[in-house]
């Protein structure tokens, strides 16, 4: 008897697979591939025990460790990310700013939709948190590569390579 494949027999095959890579390397206790480093976070309630999160390597330069130093709006850089003044930015940049903090109106239909960190650049955070501008570029006939991505606690990072860096805004001259 030749067994016949629906639409549903495959989404269902589907989600058991996602399931099974979650439990694997997301879920609490999973193991990483091989080659993944461990973040050892430890998860709150819980004790005596770790959790693997994968970690990914990327081509940004090796961060200073987390610190208060440079605050936005009094939130302290507790991304490990490297820090670069408001006033270092480009003057697209310093505009892009003010409108974040004036709430718009933006000139791109796409400023201020969620920023999924699909990178893991960022400090992971609930889905929603982070949202994304628009840094025009001088020349560019589209968005360009620049942007800002602000957090819900004031947060702000800044990307002038299409999300393949960050750095923290940080206060100041």
């Amino acid at each position: 008897m030749r067994r016949r494949w629906t639409v549903g027999t495959l989404l269902l095959g589907l989600a058991v697979a996602a399931l099974a890579v979650f439990n694997l390397f997301i879920a609490p206790g999973g193991t990483p591939p091989a080659g993944v480093q461990s973040s050892g976070v430890q998860p709150s309630g819980v004790q005596g025990t770790t959790t693997s999160a994968p970690t990914f390597a990327t081509s940004a330069p090796a961060a200073a460790p987390p610190s208060s130093a440079g605050k936005v709006s009094g939130v302290p850089n507790v991304s490990g990310l490297p820090a670069i003044r408001e006033s270092q930015l480009p003057a697209e940049g310093r505009r892009t700013l003010t409108l974040i903090r004036q709430g718009g109106p933006y000139p791109y239909t796409r400023d201020g939709v969620t920023f999924g960190n699909f990178e893991r650049i960022l400090p992971r955070k609930a889905g929603g948190y982070y949202k994304e501008y628009t840094v025009p570029t001088p020349g560019e006939s589209d968005r360009g590569a620049r942007r800002i991505v602000a957090g819900q606690a004031g947060d702000k990072y800044y990307t002038g390579d299409h999300y393949e860096s960050f750095k923290f805004i940080a206060e100041g001259k």
